[in-house]
């Protein structure tokens, strides 16, 4: 599941929406729908992203939120680590190969180390 498409469930969810009814109102097909959900397909187009917050009434800071969701909700990443260190790219196959077994705890972990990093510039 993409961040995005945990985002949209839940959404979903909570206002009562069925996937059909969700899908009829944005055009699109509830295999579609179900298929971004799942992570199955890759990050929505902005205007898919412009009708669902138009559907659930978000506005401001929650419409900001599921662009930036959709931004980061593409399910097939590719690395290029050349340039980089023997080390970082053998790291970088590594987390590839193991990433399906990693606990959540062990993701949020990661995550943090990442989150220490002083920003690009």
């Amino acid at each position: 599941m993409t961040p995005f498409g945990a985002r949209l469930r839940a959404l979903r969810e909570a206002r009562g929406v069925s996937l059909t009814e969700l899908a009829a109102a944005l055009h699109v097909s509830p295999a579609y729908l179900s298929a971004l959900e799942h992570g199955h397909r890759g990050r929505p187009s902005a205007g898919l992203v412009h009708q669902v917050n138009e559907f659930f009434g978000l506005i401001w800071d929650d419409a900001e939120e599921m662009v930036r969701l959709a931004r980061l909700s593409h399910p097939r990443v590719v690395l290029d680590t050349s340039g980089l260190s023997p080390e970082a790219t053998a790291f970088a196959n590594r987390l590839a190969r193991e990433i399906r077994r990693l606990p959540p705890e062990t993701i949020a972990a990661l995550a943090a180390v990442l989150d220490r990093l002083p920003p690009e510039g």
